[in-house]
């Protein structure tokens, strides 16, 4: 437990990579955000409600972030004789101690907006579910857009730690591929209509739940890929 905990600590010895710049990030687009919608109520523009996905950069971050600290803690760890079980689970340890206290003030902007009347411009940046979700729900829903974000990311980034470039290039492509064949599966068996039907039964909480999936998926094709890669490859 000790050598996981350790890996914690080298993650976070750059504050800024998980701790400063995701808050910069994300208070640099929510500046930006109510810039805009003052300047539309100064046009003229009120009595309707305005929406951003201003929220959405923080997790776009963190995905790139979690890219960018495997890479470069991967190699370091493994000169201190940290073993590769350990070293995932210390990252794994990571996202989710950043990602739930994250949640926490993310929730509390939440519960702020609802107060404020959406910050006194009738405006929704987190207020996601509406104003009558509860404080957990929003918790939920940042906790684990948050854990499959930045266990995506890294499942990349180990993609790249075993197989370079060559091994980026082939995933793009085969995810194009994927992407594109994904599409005209449903269209061609005319199935938009029963996903639109599922998620809409589901909601936004039963959506976070089942991205838990393919987050642990992420997490165990990360954690397989790590295993063989060297500093070498």
């Amino acid at each position: 437990m000790t050598r996981i905990w350790n890996v914690v600590r080298l993650h976070l010895v750059n504050r800024w990579t998980y701790v400063v710049l995701p808050w910069i990030i994300l208070g640099t687009a929510f500046a930006m955000t109510l810039a805009i919608w003052m300047i539309l109520r100064s046009v003229g523009v009120t009595g309707i409600g305005v929406a951003s996905g201003a929220v959405g950069s923080i997790f776009i971050y963190l995905m790139v972030a979690a890219i960018m600290s495997i890479n470069l803690t991967f190699p370091f760890a493994l000169g201190f004789s940290v073993t590769r079980r350990d070293f995932y689970l210390g990252t794994a340890l990571t996202f989710a101690l950043i990602g739930a206290a994250n949640a926490v003030v993310l929730t509390a902007l939440a519960a702020i907006e609802v107060a404020s009347g959406g910050w006194w411009l009738n405006g929704t940046i987190f207020t996601v579910l509406g104003p009558d979700a509860s404080p957990l729900a929003y918790w939920f829903l940042f906790f684990t857009l948050q854990l499959f974000c930045c266990f995506v990311g890294a499942a990349i980034a180990t993609i790249y730690m075993r197989w370079r470039v060559n091994g980026m290039v082939l995933f793009w492509v085969l995810g194009g591929v994927a992407i594109v064949g994904g599409f005209a599966l449903i269209t061609y068996t005319n199935s938009w209509a029963a996903i639109g039907a599922w998620m809409t039964e589901s909601g936004a909480i039963g959506l976070a739940a089942w991205s838990l999936v393919p987050t642990i998926l992420a997490g165990l094709a990360g954690f397989a890929v790590l295993s063989k890669a060297t500093t070498k490859n």
